[in-house]
């Protein structure tokens, strides 16, 4: 992990660390995931159980997890844990339904409506990531808002281990949230199998979750066929902290993104000099004794960053660059650096907001844009699972109020038939 003082160096290396999954995203991957998605409309089960054998070494047969299972799943987890998991699963619910978009219909003074409607998809399909770690938090922030917009069917797709198992406790939470289609498969080809449908797996309207390159070039390539809830990339956290904030915390929440991902990214931005070297010492001691310290250390090395800052208003700049997926502020006044703000997924406010608490039960959702996305987009929520329809009813009095306007706007694009098919109801 590198520490920065010019702002110019500062800003280069924001940007390499923002394009890291760039090189990535090449033609050799794109060709890899676009045949796996060409089979799987084809071939439609035969290839996914083909594919899940040759990437997750196991056969997936049968490939759903029965609702027995499930349900054993949640009556054989911890009790603590499964209070957890109820306390997390009421704070998300409550939260989202607020976000519920309301229809409206507005009336012209000559007896016209317009109206918006807002409906949910008929059903969805959420992605469970299975590699590295196993995430019953991503279950709930997938499914609950499905489950407040009104989505009838949720299917859920989550690769089992090399046993084919997938982890209890995300079967737990899918029992939780009132998920009855499980499948046993990950990668490109569930994916696939969602985005076409195949004689076991209904064809889904949406698909939310995060995972890999391949999920998510996958994710990509089926848009347009299927809705999808964005292009997650690895996560990453950029903290803004002055001399009043504790260098342990820092480390450690930095390290909380570090966890993820190899590719995953932490930075600090810092107005004091001491504090930088500070979480730096930290950072180094505390790595060794860290259940997954290689992934650590290569996240550290590769894309961790300590900018060492002239004032509060440099920081609010560099971040508002960045664009974080996370951004916690821990200042002696974190309000008035958030005044500042422009782009973030999520902001955390204060040594007691550790960004762990937005991942797994604050009640917005954890799902949120990377690689600068924020600048342009915002979290998972229950429009993801929702569209709109605008319903328009005039009367007679209403178009000959406006039939002119129409005409003359017709005209100018020089659209012939646009303009008759006014003209010709007043003919007489």
């Amino acid at each position: 992990m590198n520490i920065i003082k010019n702002n110019k160096d500062a800003i280069q290396e924001l940007k390499r660390i923002s394009t890291r999954t760039n090189s990535e995203n090449n033609n050799k991957i794109n060709a890899i995931v676009e045949e796996i998605l060409q089979e799987v409309k084809t071939s439609g089960d035969l290839a996914v159980e083909k594919y899940t054998r040759k990437f997750d070494g196991f056969n997936p047969k049968p490939m759903q997890v029965s609702p027995n299972d499930l349900k054993e799943a949640w009556d054989e987890i911890d009790s603590n844990l499964k209070n957890s998991l109820e306390v997390a699963h009421k704070r998300i619910k409550k939260f989202h339904e607020q976000e519920i978009p309301s229809s409206f219909t507005l009336e012209g003074e000559h007896g016209d409506k317009v109206q918006r409607k807002w409906r949910p998809v008929k059903n969805a399909g959420i992605y469970v990531p299975g590699g590295r770690a196993s995430y019953p938090s991503t279950v709930l922030m997938n499914a609950i808002p499905a489950k407040v917009a009104g989505v009838k069917e949720i299917i859920m797709v989550s690769p089992g281990n090399r046993e084919g198992a997938i982890n209890k406790t995300v079967l737990a939470a899918a029992h939780l949230s009132g998920i009855n289609k499980v499948y046993r498969i990950g990668g490109a080809q569930a994916i696939g199998a969602l985005a076409f449908g195949t004689n076991q797996i209904d064809k889904v309207d949406v698909i939310s979750g995060p995972g890999n390159i391949y999920v998510t070039t996958a994710k990509k390539l089926i848009y347009g066929s299927t809705g999808i809830d964005s292009l997650a990339g690895p996560s990453e956290i950029l903290i803004i902290a002055d001399e009043t904030a504790e260098s342990t915390h820092i480390a450690s929440d930095l390290l909380a993104q570090a966890e993820h991902d190899p590719l995953a990214s932490s930075i600090l931005l810092t107005t004091s000099n001491k504090q930088a070297n500070e979480v730096l010492e930290e950072l180094n001691k505390i790595i060794d004794d860290h259940p997954r310290k290689e992934i650590c250390r290569q996240s550290i090395k590769n894309w961790g960053l300590i900018v060492i800052c002239e004032n509060d208003e440099t920081c609010i700049e560099l971040s508002n660059n960045f664009a974080p997926e996370h951004l916690e502020i821990l200042t002696c006044d974190p309000n008035k650096i958030l005044e500042g703000i422009e782009n973030a997924g999520a902001i955390f406010l204060g040594k007691w907001t550790p960004e762990a608490v937005g991942d797994y039960l604050a009640g917005p959702n954890h799902t949120l844009p990377t690689s600068g996305n924020s600048r342009f987009s915002g979290s998972l929520g229950v429009e993801t699972f929702m569209k709109n329809t605008s319903i328009i009813e005039f009367n007679e009095a209403s178009l000959k109020v406006n039939s002119l306007d129409i005409i003359n706007l017709a005209k100018s694009e020089g659209l012939h038939s646009h303009a008759n098919s006014i003209k010709i109801r007043f003919k007489d």
